[in-house]
């Protein structure tokens, strides 16, 4: 194997600079969620939505109502309570963190 030639510092340095491995190293910001800009209090169109739609859903919970109307997790809650008293929904299961909740079917 024939010997390599002679490089100089400032050719070596050089080199080192331009290689991937001299690099200092780049961490990722990560991916960030975006932040969705639900609503604090209803508006006409969505309360009527609420009285319309909500109540022929099979399910219904916290999650549910506030990914689908747009509002936020403590103004869904107060909404299922709203529908749960006028008899328009009824509890299946009741927790201290989670609700959930189904359409009430009147007898006939």
């Amino acid at each position: 194997m024939a010997p390599k030639p002679q490089v100089s510092k400032e050719a070596k340095a050089l080199a080192a600079s331009n290689s991937s491995k001299g690099k200092k190293k780049k961490w990722s910001k990560g991916k960030m969620k975006e932040s969705v800009n639900n609503q604090v209090l209803f508006d006409k169109a969505t309360y009527d939505k609420l009285q319309s739609e909500v109540p022929k859903y099979k399910m219904i919970t916290t999650s549910i109502l506030s990914d689908r109307l747009r509002i936020n997790g403590s103004l869904a809650r107060a909404a299922m309570k709203e529908l749960m008293e006028k008899g328009q929904i009824k509890a299946v299961a009741q927790h201290s963190k989670q609700q959930i909740y189904t359409r009430a079917i009147a007898a006939a």
